[in-house]
């Protein structure tokens, strides 16, 4: 277990999250008793620890524990990977039972679900924002593509890039084989340009071509405006793009397993399962989980 010693040695774990029977999935920081850092100290660790995100697990007096997620260059929300990675390892060391439990953020609580090792997540029934409702933000379609080098052609014809927010904002973009997606090369200034006006943690890029995956999609994650060129996996977006397979691809389910981390380099791939609550057809809430696993420790001085 992660201590914090009065010299300010501050230790972090490195877990897994979202990881396969193979390994893979996103390693996150994870500091544990950190009720005495401020948000100061945590942007510090964060930056020195130098992943994607990194989780500060501290007290709640209205949650099993609070959580402050972290990206190198700012807070952020939520974290899908980083809340994985946490309540794994907090099953692991005993802390947490099967069963519910809850995350306190800065935006609220969250219900968490603890299954035979593995972490669930609660996140929000989705909102949808196609470009036509982008305006006055000074962006449009033509924007994303250019960020991506795509042409039309290259969309999967079922949906424009859409905004959908299930607890973070992400841009979801479809497009149509395994080819395409493997061979984006983001103009990351241009990604940010646009998350930046669409108050987007980033770009969501997936394909359900059933020649580049078995799963119900593959997808690629870029959000540089949080000082993250591409992630392996991405739990907060996971969601949005399950509601979305539901809503406007016809695939009328509840279930849904999405691959992230296959078309990246180095590839390290991932594995995030979405369970829709559904009401009259309609969804009003989910759950997104998969499994940790502890990668090592290193230590920080502040």
């Amino acid at each position: 277990m992660a201590t914090m010693a009065a010299s300010r040695t501050i230790s972090v774990e490195i877990v897994g999250g979202f990881v396969t029977s193979e390994g893979g999935g996103n390693p996150a920081g994870v500091v544990f008793d950190a009720d005495t850092l401020d948000e100061r100290d945590m942007l510090e660790v964060a930056r020195r620890v130098g992943l994607s995100e990194t989780a500060f697990v501290s007290r709640s007096s209205v949650a099993g524990f609070k959580l402050d997620f972290f990206t190198p260059n700012r807070r952020i929300a939520h974290c899908g990977h980083a809340t994985i990675a946490a309540f794994a390892r907090l099953a692991e060391l005993g802390r947490v039972q099967d069963g519910e439990t809850s995350k306190e953020t800065v935006d609220g609580t969250r219900r968490i679900l603890i299954r035979e090792g593995a972490a669930y997540m609660e996140q929000l029934a989705p909102a949808y924002r196609d470009p036509q409702d982008w305006s006055g933000v000074g962006v449009g379609a033509d924007d994303v593509l250019a960020s991506l080098g795509l042409n039309t052609d290259e969309l999967d014809p079922r949906t424009p890039p859409v905004r959908v927010d299930t607890g973070n904002g992400f841009l979801l973009v479809a497009v149509r084989t395994g080819t395409v997606l493997a061979a984006i090369r983001p103009a990351l200034e241009r990604v940010a340009a646009v998350s930046d006006r669409l108050d987007l943690i980033g770009y969501y890029v997936f394909t359900t071509d059933a020649k580049a995956t078995d799963m119900d999609a593959t997808a690629r994650m870029f959000a540089p405006r949080y000082a993250i060129d591409e992630e392996s996996a991405t739990g907060m977006a996971a969601g949005p793009l399950a509601c979305l397979l539901h809503d406007r691809f016809g695939l009328r389910r509840s279930r849904f397993t999405i691959e992230q981390g296959v078309y990246m380099t180095p590839a390290s791939p991932s594995r995030l399962d979405v369970a829709l609550s559904l009401s009259h057809g309609r969804i009003d809430g989910l759950m997104v989980g998969g499994y940790g696993t502890r990668l090592r420790e290193m230590t920080i001085d502040l």
